[in-house]
């Protein structure tokens, strides 16, 4: 019989930019103290080959994912968002909507997490390479950008701002990991952690080792000192069939006793 492999010490975890993983990251630290949650950055489009490479175990990243080779949970949306410079008339308002930008030379980078089928606006000649380049030629005064809003924040600048978009695609954050019959452990862990199981509902090795705590045999209790085993208590008073205690027999002292305890006189 050979010894099974040992169980992995380290969680590589991929994240695209924009996506913050840090409060799942403390969680994963108190629950999994052992094992190292390593974290890798990644653009876009190479989230997908470093989990076919298994140069990660799992990776937080944009829909759609390409190719059916592998699994993933959708965890939440992002808000769409327009970015302008400051001076822009944008600015003045509280949420936009397409037919606003109809007049506006929307940018459209390569690396563009929005599944645009007609972007509003002007078309751009030609399209930036990267979501920062686009930021760039926003600052310029080039054109507009519709980006979510975590991109939005991420590539911050003192010169520019941006305003809610309705009626256009959101982004939607994912968790993935290469497909299998059954997700390994470490992931089943992260799937749990991002899905907000408890302790006891997560699936993963760490619930394995409480449940077996749980059904372990408990210790038989020992009888308490000074019992019978079947029979009443040793050096117990004697009970009438009421539940009673039964009441002391008066003693009799060549007669009835009296109530004093003296013996009464004779007449």
């Amino acid at each position: 019989m050979t010894d099974s492999a040992p169980a992995p010490t380290t969680f590589r975890l991929a994240y695209v930019p924009g996506v913050t993983p840090a409060k799942w990251v403390r969680v994963w630290i108190e629950r999994l103290p052992d094992v190292r949650l390593d974290l890798v950055q990644v653009a876009p489009g190479e989230s997908c080959g470093a989990l076919r490479s298994g140069d990660v175990d799992a990776a937080l990243l944009r829909l759609p994912v390409d190719g059916e080779d592998l699994s993933a949970i959708p965890l939440y949306e992002e808000t769409t968002v327009v970015v302008v410079p400051k001076d822009h008339l944008f600015a003045a308002a509280e949420e936009l909507s397409p037919a606003d930008l109809a007049e506006e030379l929307v940018l459209h980078p390569l690396d563009d997490t929005l599944d645009w089928t007609a972007p509003p606006g002007r078309p751009a000649f030609q399209r930036p390479e990267t979501t920062g380049d686009a930021i760039e030629l926003v600052a310029a005064g080039v054109g507009v950008l519709v980006v979510p809003q975590s991109l939005a924040r991420l590539h911050h600048r003192k010169d520019l701002t941006y305003r809610t978009i309705t009626g256009v695609p959101q982004s939607r954050v994912a968790l993935s990991w290469p497909k299998a019959e059954e997700a390994p452990d470490l992931v089943e862990e992260f799937i749990g952690i991002v899905r907000g199981r408890t302790v006891n509902s997560t699936r993963g090795r760490r619930a394995e080792a409480e449940k077996g705590r749980k059904t372990a045999p408990k210790p038989a209790k020992k009888p308490a000192q000074g019992t019978k085993t079947g029979g009443a208590k040793a050096g117990g008073a004697k009970k009438t069939a009421g539940g009673r205690p039964a009441k002391p027999a008066r003693g009799k002292a060549g007669g009835a006793a009296g109530r004093s305890g003296k013996p009464r006189r004779g007449r």
